[in-house]
């Protein structure tokens, strides 16, 4: 029995951490292949024009233009392939229109290899059905295949809401914030601080560098490096 050939994906992401992350997260997942990693709309434009690919990983937010005027373009010139978008933000005007596009699922960042390896588990699913359905049930099912993902597990210990809490706090501090500093305006001990701003940095939203003070040794700074 002949098995399907990989989905290939294009990540199309401006940020160097965050394109090598999804790249490698991509290429972890079977059945799918990274067709290329791209930085900006241009780019993803002249990949798609010379590659076949299924699938893109579409950040919304690129330096040459939104994502969603990069679909219109794309639409407009026959690429049909399908767009899972990512992106921080929340506005559920912009989500519909992305709907109308031929978004087939949002992302909101930050997010773990387990949520990318989940919403393309189900993309799969979803792509993979076929053929004249028996009845509505049976559309149904594939439609609810591609639309309602679980819920992302988080690391033994971390919770949704506290991590949103940090995520705002480290957003709202353009110099950054130590994990003493994140703990106080959060609410949160330092130590727990720390194990959420670390989450952060292991998926690609923050980065982290030592601070040298006059005396003693240096304290570690997080900095937001997503969107």
């Amino acid at each position: 029995m002949m098995t399907a050939p990989d989905i290939k994906v294009l990540v199309v992401e401006d940020d160097p951490v965050a394109a090598a992350a999804h790249t490698l997260y991509v290429g972890r997942v079977p059945g799918f292949t990274v067709s290329g990693t791209v930085h900006s709309g241009a780019d993803a434009r002249r990949h798609l024009d010379q590659h076949t690919v299924d699938l893109l990983l579409l950040d919304l937010y690129l330096p040459d233009g939104h994502g969603l005027q990069l679909m219109r373009t794309l639409r407009g010139a026959g690429h049909g392939a399908d767009v899972i978008a990512v992106t921080s933000a929340r506005d559920l005007t912009m989500v519909r229109e992305g709907v109308s596009l031929g978004v087939v699922q949002y992302l909101l960042k930050p997010f773990t290899f387990s949520t990318l390896r989940d919403r393309l588990q189900r993309y799969a699913a979803f792509r993979s059905t076929a053929g004249e359905a028996s009845g509505q049930d049976e559309v149904d099912r594939a439609i609810a295949a591609l639309r309602n993902p679980r819920p992302a597990a988080l690391p033994k210990g971390l919770t949704s809401a506290t991590l949103r809490a940090v995520t705002d706090a480290l957003r709202a501090a353009p110099d950054g914030l130590s994990a003493t500093e994140a703990g106080a305006g959060v609410g949160i001990s330092r130590i727990t601080a720390r194990r959420y701003l670390e989450y952060l940095v292991e998926t690609g939203r923050a980065a982290r560098a030592p601070q040298y003070g006059q005396v003693g040794r240096p304290e570690l700074r997080y900095r937001w490096s997503g969107r």
